[in-house]
Parts: C-alpha cells; structure tokens; sequence
C-alpha cells in the first residue's frame, strides 16, 4: 500500500507531461503564423507581378497575360 501511494505522489508531481502538452501548444501557434505569413507573402507577391504584367501590357514595350504570368 505504501508503494502506491509512493507511486501515486511521483505522478501527481511529475510536469514533464504538462511541459511537453506548453511546448507542443506553442508549436502549434508558431507553425500557424508561419503558414498564414507564408500565404500574405505570396499574395502580395503574385498582386505585384499581377500589376507588373498590367503594367508592360500598357507601356506597349511586350505583352503580358495576367491570368497566366506568361509574356511575349
């Protein structure tokens, strides 16, 4: 009886559990905001190439097709 209660007391006072769920929690909200960056960065991105194909389709210099990214 006395090594459950031992045994019991060990794992009411061991935090390596809590600690790991703290970091993986964490991990979670750093992977999300890396993502969520990752996607406003190539939005801004493909709106700029976007507006640079407009752009040398109206100089008259080459053309450009802005749906594709593909010019002439």
């Amino acid at each position: 009886m006395n090594k459950l209660m031992t045994m019991t007391r060990q794992f009411r006072d061991d935090e390596s559990g809590a600690a790991m769920v703290e970091y993986s929690i964490l991990l979670g909200i750093i992977a999300a905001a890396t993502v969520l960056t990752v996607i406003a960065i190539g939005g801004w991105a493909g709106a700029r190439f976007a507006g640079l194909c407009t752009a040398l389709d109206g100089s008259g210099v080459g053309s450009c097709d802005a749906a594709t990214g593909v010019g002439n």
